[in-house]
């Protein structure tokens, strides 16, 4: 939907759904300004709260006593004429006010997104700052929420806004050199000259994408995969660690027959711990699923936790080729005295008394946080940045490779490539088949 297009009014809460305290209804279009003089029978001053009886226009009857707030567009949050009423947060009321309004010539209600993408369009954010929104609203611990803040507030736009303003400069002089290479004015030594305005852009690229795998981490969650024979703890570790019980304990091998999932936080850093089924060769074809799908997960971990309760020596070499991931072996079990158990593990521990998991939480913290982004840095959180990050690199690449004697044409062209995959980084250009994912994350009202 293109809201610059659609010329409708849209109204929706802006609150959760159930009892609560107050209640936000938000009303974003032409019919804006319509709706407060139809619901209180007056107009009221820009930008300043006043308080009113809501009525039903149809009926004439009082629906509620609140506030309601006018920002005539453009400065509003979405760039067009918007009304905030704010309401006694009864279901009953809540309902009644949203009746009313649909019942409004001209309005319907918004959909998922539907006020952020209509900011979006109406030039009030970019693409970055509308996914920074996201990531706030999502965000679950503090270094989140810091993070998606530094893009809300536009760090990453600004960024990619000055990568493409030194390339367009760069464009500039290869056009001229292209459309007046016979006059006197155009500067010898051009492509020397354009390699060094475009070397700096370049260089910053390769370090935006260097630091992405990070960024990225601390917006999904670092994945802990949890693996190792059956019946050496994992799922009792995984239970200590989350603190209740998530996983059934058994003393029966291949207990465990799917993937579990917890989400953790230790210091600030978002963590999702995966208890997997015990890695073993078996004739169950319920099992054998789950060691499969236990294979699958390690593949996708940033870190593998590998239990034994002491009867072997080092991650076994088909397991370790398993994940690219770095492998911590960990003996688990370590309150029960079993002869003979080894001696090469990096953490001993105990779910069943809890010695060392304590140290297993600070150690996993700690590498968690050496891994991560300054939260202010304006990073690259997502992998369409990544993506079209690596396209516009890579045609610099080309540009700076170019001999001085190469052609010009190819080095317009490149420029033109890199310029355009940053434009698509903010949401300048080509960016339809990802806006209706991005704004679909979005609840009502938002």
């Amino acid at each position: 939907m293109n809201a610059q297009v659609n010329g409708d009014t849209i109204f929706a809460p802006a609150t959760g759904v159930g009892r609560a305290a107050i209640a936000v209804v938000r009303v974003s279009g032409p019919a804006a300004g319509v709706a407060i003089e139809l619901f209180t029978g007056r107009g009221v001053k820009p930008r300043m709260a006043a308080l009113r009886k809501f009525c039903d226009p149809d009926s004439g009857l009082v629906i509620d006593e609140g506030l309601v707030l006018w920002f005539p567009g453009p400065h509003s949050f979405t760039g067009e004429d918007s009304v905030e009423f704010q309401l006694h947060g009864g279901r009953a009321i809540l309902s009644a006010m949203l009746a009313a309004l649909g019942r409004m010539r001209g309005l319907r209600p918004a959909e998922p997104g539907e006020f952020t993408q209509r900011a979006f369009a109406n030039g009030k954010m970019d693409l970055t700052q509308v996914e920074g929104l996201a990531d706030m609203i999502d965000s679950e611990t503090e270094r989140q929420r810091r993070q998606a803040v530094g893009q809300f507030e536009g760090q990453l736009g600004a960024r990619v806004h000055e990568w493409r303003a030194k390339l367009l400069r760069a464009q500039a002089l290869v056009a001229a050199e292209i459309d007046f290479g016979d006059e006197e004015d155009v500067p010898a030594g051009l492509l020397g000259q354009i390699q060094a305005e475009v070397g700096p852009v370049l260089a910053d690229l390769e370090v935006a994408l260097r630091q992405s795998g990070a960024a990225e981490i601390l917006r999904e969650g670092f994945i802990v995969v949890i693996a190792g024979p059956p019946n050496v703890g994992k799922s009792s570790l995984l239970n200590r660690l989350a603190g209740r019980e998530v996983a059934i304990v058994s003393p029966q091998a291949g207990t465990t027959r799917d993937v579990l999932e917890v989400r953790l936080e230790v210091n600030g850093v978002p963590i999702l711990l995966v208890d997997t089924a015990g890695m073993r060769i078996t004739e169950d074809s319920i099992e054998a699923e789950g060691v499969a799908r236990a294979q699958r997960r390690a593949r996708t971990a940033d870190l593998v936790l590998w239990l034994d309760a002491g009867e072997g020596g080092e991650v076994p070499p088909e397991i370790a080729q398993l994940s690219r991931a770095p492998y911590w072996h960990l003996r688990t079990k370590a309150d029960l005295a079993i002869e003979g158990r080894e001696t090469f593990h990096d953490l001993a521990l105990s779910a069943h008394t809890g010695e060392g998991v304590e140290a297993l939480l600070q150690k996993l913290a700690n590498y968690v946080i050496e891994k991560l982004p300054r939260p202010e840095s304006g990073v690259l959180t997502r992998q369409r940045h990544v993506e079209a990050c690596q396209r516009g690199a890579e045609a610099l690449r080309r540009v700076s490779r170019m001999p001085t004697n190469g052609a010009l044409e190819l080095v317009s062209e490149d420029l033109q490539i890199a310029t355009r995959a940053l434009a698509q980084v903010v949401g300048a250009v080509d960016v339809e088949e990802v806006l209706g994912e991005i704004f679909s994350r979005f609840c009502i009202g938002k």
